[in-house]
């Protein structure tokens, strides 16, 4: 027979085997919040990340169409006077400030507007790979020298948080 003892014991370990206790509770929380903190700074990063890489596709996008822009221009237009020749045949850079570029974009929940500042220095010089000589013995010794190509090398720079990123471009205009 079973005495009233006996089931009292037996509801009070029923009682304190059911739910969750608050320690319990505690310590999930606790992983929970150091889960959604790991979460929020991987999204953190990953942000800068898409922001960065859309920053450099903007660069490259800005050094190609400078490129194409002087290529059709033609190599004619490139003249060493013109393309920053001083007295001592040191190249100078022509230097194109603020072109700017603008992305709708999501990188998040909110719709964002991205606008980027790029600074562009183009330095033009004639190639050793794309200059011919011709020498005469009544006009001396290479005396006439051809130049039938140029190197571009377009140096596209902006500013992503606090430091400048920059990329180097170069083409050839025949």
């Amino acid at each position: 027979m079973v005495t009233v003892c006996d089931k009292v014991i037996e509801c009070q370990k029923a009682r304190l085997k059911r739910g969750f206790g608050i320690v319990e509770v505690l310590i999930a929380a606790a992983v929970l919040g150091f889960l959604y903190m790991a979460v929020l700074n991987l999204q953190t990063g990953n942000r800068d990340a898409l922001l960065r890489i859309r920053g450099r596709d903007g660069a490259t996008e800005v050094a190609q169409n400078l490129i194409d822009s002087l290529g059709s221009l033609g190599l004619a237009s490139l003249s060493d006077e013109k393309i920053g020749m001083d007295e001592d045949g040191n190249l100078n850079p022509i230097v194109i400030d603020s072109i700017k570029r603008t992305w709708e974009g999501q990188p998040g929940i909110i719709t964002n507007t991205m606008t980027v500042y790029y600074n562009a220095e183009i330095t033009v010089s004639p190639d050793a790979d794309y200059m011919s000589k011709t020498s005469s013995v009544l006009l001396g010794e290479d005396s006439i020298k051809h130049v039938f190509a140029k190197r571009l090398d377009v140096k596209v720079s902006w500013r992503f948080k606090s430091s400048t990123q920059s990329i180097t471009v170069s083409g050839v205009i025949r």
